[in-house]
């Protein structure tokens, strides 16, 4: 919760310094623009679990790693946007016990977002779209260490803003919710399903082509 606060001040933060940006003519998104952000990213899941049989009752953490997103202008207004990361880490915690495991994961999404001001320097914009979460390297570390996760085709949604700092560089900060939901399944304990989805906070600058 720390890190995702420290992530939201962080994108006001830059707005701010993005205002004080020496002055120049914005350059009007058009059909056919491409660009690209480059961000700190956070997932701070909203977990929640009926838990294994026997009570336990599985947590995941927070994670912070490099995210990248790829956008293409349809008309002046509307993008279509495709979302990669680096692998996000979460440790899977119990309450009573602690860390009692980890597990990786992958969060492809695509998105068509809508640009409320597409000819001046600030550009806020929503999105929605689709995301396939990918689970690996699952661990844990009571009752043997096999554990599974499925795979998590969702909804997501989005909130962000663009900031021109020059005619090719800006500066960029989003909030997204992600729909994520996956049974967890270990030979000991069984399986149970965790409602994850998680609100994404990303915060970096961008460049156009």
């Amino acid at each position: 919760m720390k890190q995702q606060k420290t992530l939201s001040i962080a994108i006001l933060t830059s707005l701010g310094l993005a205002m004080g940006a020496t002055s120049f003519s914005a350059q009007a998104l058009e059909k056919g623009d491409m660009f690209m952000r480059f961000t700190a990213t956070q997932v701070a899941p909203n977990d929640s679990s009926p838990g294994f049989s026997g009570g336990a009752v599985p947590k995941v953490g927070d994670s912070t790693t490099l995210g990248a997103t790829f956008v293409y202008m349809i008309n002046n207004n509307l993008g279509f946007e495709v979302l990669a990361a680096l692998p996000f880490k979460h440790d899977i915690t119990v309450d009573g016990l602690g860390k009692v495991g980890s597990t990786k994961q992958l969060p492809p999404t695509v998105s068509v977002q809508y640009y409320f001001n597409s000819s001046d320097k600030f550009r806020p914009y929503v999105g929605a779209g689709l995301n396939y979460t990918i689970f690996f390297n699952d661990k844990l570390t009571i009752a043997g260490n096999d554990l599974e996760l499925d795979n998590s085709f969702g909804l997501a949604a989005q909130v962000g803003f663009d900031y021109d700092l020059n005619e090719k560089w800006f500066v960029s900060g989003d909030i997204r919710y992600i729909g994520i939901s996956t049974t967890a399944t270990n030979s000991a304990l069984g399986s149970t399903d965790i409602d994850i989805n998680p609100t994404v906070v990303s915060v970096g600058v961008g460049y156009k082509f």
